[in-house]
């Protein structure tokens, strides 16, 4: 690859001599959202499979996290923009290709799935706070009911809607053409299996009855196979690509990004808390709260370190040389 030298006057701290838009505010939202999006399809598939009395915790208390989860995500993605004012305008206009148009649009119907599911099920996950505000507010009393009523309905919904912001999380990346070891179909997946597993980690951690962990620590250990396979496709689909993509794949394969890779996000967040799962299901009982909490932590550090590796990803290496004393001269 022939090497090239700009040399320019312009200076951007953001962008000069690399890119960097976007930090860790956008690694928690990412991770928050997926997250989001596991707990909605988890919930949602105990109440049509009918499994409530062997998951209490996943189909009574569970939902009203999904809101909890997702606006502390939101509320990082705020911090990070640079206009915070002009926020309403995601919801001025629906830009077909734009991901991120998409993704606001997405996140105005989760957030009213999510509180129809929790009002359907709060009486039975929260039976003293409900008990509270319906004597104090009687018209709750009716609106508990009704919700209950259609339970099934907005299970249904939840799935579909859970499923699209999950994938979201990877496609507001993948449609960056400019960023090599972005531009991939396999992210919006990866991200999506991602976000089940740290929801499936965070009731492994949170739910009282030892079944419901174990059951949760269980199927996570599958989760997490799955997205090991997955993100050997998105290896496989680098080293078999143009020549741009095997650049990228350098920055895991021998460059920056090797150790953060491959020791904490598939060592550490992946198989470590796969390893811990399978002992603990064949009767080993220490370090059981240690894999959710792994999965927990390299479901976010697949994030971070994604955004990072995207933002040094490039189709052209350049050697930047900026010198704001420049600026002066032309003007």
């Amino acid at each position: 690859m022939m090497e090239e030298i700009l040399v320019t006057a312009r200076y951007n701290a953001k962008v000069d001599p690399s890119l960097a838009i976007w930090s860790w505010e956008v690694g928690v939202y990412l991770f928050l959202g997926g997250m989001t999006a596991g707990i909605m399809i988890f919930t949602a598939l105990v109440h049509l499979l009918r499994k409530e009395q062997q998951l209490p915790f996943a189909a009574w208390q569970l939902p009203l996290w999904a809101p909890i989860v997702l606006s502390i995500g939101m509320t990082t993605l705020f911090l990070d923009l640079e206009h915070k004012l002009y926020v309403f305008r995601f919801y001025t206009t629906l830009e077909v290709t734009s991901p991120m148009s998409w993704g606001s649009w997405v996140l105005m119907l989760v957030y009213p799935i999510c509180m129809l599911m929790i009002l359907a099920t709060f009486r039975s996950g929260y039976p003293s706070l409900s008990s509270r505000l319906e004597q104090l507010l009687p018209i709750v009393t009716r609106v508990f009911d009704i919700s209950r009523k259609y339970l099934r309905p907005i299970a249904y919904i939840s799935i579909p809607v859970g499923i699209a912001l999950g994938i979201y999380t990877g496609i507001l990346l993948s449609a960056f053409s400019a960023r090599p070891i972005w531009n991939t179909s396999i992210l919006g997946l990866l991200f999506l299996v991602s976000g089940v597993s740290s929801a499936a980690a965070l009731v492994a951690i949170i739910a009282r009855q030892a079944h419901e962990r174990h059951l949760f620590a269980k199927l996570d250990a599958g989760i997490i196979t799955v997205e090991m396979l997955l993100i050997g496709l998105l290896v496989i689909g680098l080293s078999t690509g143009a020549g741009i993509q095997l650049d990228a794949l350098q920055l895991i394969m021998g460059g920056e990004f090797t150790i953060a890779f491959w020791v904490f996000i598939v060592g550490l967040g992946l198989v470590i808390p796969l390893l811990l799962e399978l002992w603990h299901m064949r009767g080993g009982q220490m370090l059981v709260m240690l894999a959710p909490v792994l999965v927990l932590i390299g479901g976010y550090l697949l994030r971070h370190i994604t955004l990072e590796m995207g933002q040094v990803s490039t189709w052209h290496d350049y050697g930047i040389q900026f010198d704001p004393a420049l600026l002066e001269r032309l003007q």
